[in-house]
């Protein structure tokens, strides 16, 4: 892998047909089959307190807008798989996709138990975020891996904030967003640990501005 931080040039084929079928498939069953975990969901050991109206509201929202986070991680993993050179760097990235998985399936798990829905908008969010996955990953690999680091530490920081907004009564939904926030965590520092470049600020903040029209979108509809 260079050790430039440049922009790199995509070699060969600048969409590998194979994966791109993957990614296909993989936004087909994100978006229309039921999500699986390989781990226990957590907290679902834990007694479902008795939320007054307006609190499973609240976590119904925040957790809708969390499964849409994870709708819009397949579809940034898928687009920067589908380009990225280096078989590490992919192999990396289907760790992380295989653990939003999960973090899909623990949020949909949950918002069936608050009687709530998923976000009508989430076949909008995987194809731009797969859109957006490609382009980065067009860049070269260590930009591939930056956008990978950039983007679970604004999610983690995103996680914050719901577990600030959460009802403490809502043990279920607190569980899932800490384990989430950990493993996105993890996310960013094996990014980094592999080489990703620091994006610039600019981009950073073009970013959280995406992901707070997304977020607000995905609160209601």
């Amino acid at each position: 892998m260079s050790k430039s931080s440049a922009p790199q040039a995509h070699d060969g084929a600048l969409l590998d047909p194979d994966r791109v079928l993957t990614a296909v498939d993989n936004g087909l069953r994100t978006l229309f089959a039921p999500a699986l975990s390989t781990r226990p969901t957590p907290g679902e050991s834990l007694p479902d307190g008795a939320l007054r109206p307006w609190q499973r509201r609240v976590s119904a929202r925040l957790m809708r807008v969390n499964h849409s986070g994870e709708v819009s991680a397949q579809g940034l993993y898928q687009g920067q798989m589908a380009v990225a050179r280096d078989a590490h760097v992919r192999a990396l990235l289907a760790r992380a996709a295989r653990e939003e998985t999960e973090h899909l399936a623990w949020t949909e798990q949950r918002l069936a138990e608050l009687n709530s829905r998923k976000s009508l908008l989430n076949p909008v969010w995987y194809a731009g975020s797969f859109a957006l996955g490609v382009a980065f990953g067009l860049l070269g690999d260590r930009w591939n891996l930056g956008f990978l680091a950039e983007t679970e530490r604004q999610v983690e920081s995103h996680l914050d904030g719901h577990l600030e907004r959460l009802p403490n009564e809502d043990q279920r939904s607190r569980a899932i967003v800490e384990q989430m926030k950990n493993d996105e965590a993890g996310h960013a520092v094996a990014a980094q640990r592999e080489g990703a470049v620091r994006l610039p600020v600019s981009l950073g903040v073009a970013m959280r501005l995406a992901s707070k029209l997304m977020t607000g979108c995905s609160l209601w509809i």
